[in-house]
């Protein structure tokens, strides 16, 4: 597992409160999910089918539906806005803990050297950006497409141009699941390129969304790349984030 000590351990220093943004996106979808139908914990929604049916009406409403999406009639703006309330949207227990621990781990660095506004806009950017390539792909898919992942990919990307050097504890199953230590270049490397695998063998049908991954990834790289490739580049401290290999 990912150590959330040596994230926060790692975070680039020269701030007053921190990554505030990273910290807000954390709550916010927190809440959303233990709120949601989907949390199993909001009574409102009742049980068994009643509960499922409002599960499915939950994520048609705030999802992306690619075929909706695409077709949109002028001056329809509701299902352009999906690709921002999906962001927030998580379809389980173990989608919300994942994605959130990789925000953590990764986001604090990237906020830290961004700043809070540009990193707000440009996780929002990146995750917009990833949905409509996924929707655009899958133009005639029915299937609800939610989740930060696009958003969150993109900060794995934007992390791989500023701190490549950064020092990452990794979990590799094929492994045995020893923690090793290697620099961040070839952890996140080897997450795009398992991604890119992935994504060859993945339809339109329900399961990951591994090209909207794999555009959030370019964006944040790019994005990175074009914005800081004439500043001064951070060194990574001593005591480094920690994350493992996949999000």
């Amino acid at each position: 597992m990912i150590s959330w000590q040596g994230a926060a351990r790692g975070a680039v220093r020269g701030t007053v409160t921190g990554p505030a943004v990273t910290y807000g996106v954390m709550a916010v979808c927190c809440a959303v999910f233990v709120l949601s139908p989907v949390s199993g914990l909001n009574p409102v929604y009742g049980t068994g089918d009643t509960l499922l049916a409002a599960q499915s009406a939950y994520f048609e409403r705030w999802g992306v539906i690619p075929a909706e999406l695409l077709s949109t009639s002028p001056g329809t703006l509701d299902p352009l806005l999906t690709p921002l309330t999906a962001l927030f949207v998580h379809g389980s227990w173990l989608h919300l803990l994942g994605n959130m621990l990789f925000l953590y781990v990764f986001g604090a660095m990237a906020e830290e050297r961004m700043g809070r506004r540009e990193f707000a806009l440009f996780y929002v950017g990146c995750g917009y950006l990833a949905l409509l390539a996924y929707a655009a792909a899958n133009a005639d898919s029915e299937q609800t497409l939610v989740g930060g992942s696009g958003a969150i990919s993109g900060v794995l990307g934007a992390f791989l141009f500023l701190f490549p050097k950064a020092r990452v504890t990794s979990l590799f199953p094929f492994l045995f699941f020893l923690p090793l230590r290697f620099p961040a270049w070839i952890v996140l490397i080897f997450w795009f390129v398992l991604q890119w695998l992935a994504a060859q063998g993945a339809g339109s049908g329900p399961g990951v969304a591994y090209l909207a991954h794999l555009v959030g990834f370019g964006a944040g790289f790019v994005y990175a790349w074009g914005r800081f490739r004439h500043a001064t580049r951070v060194k990574a401290p001593a005591a480094a984030t920690e994350g493992e290999s996949q999000p």
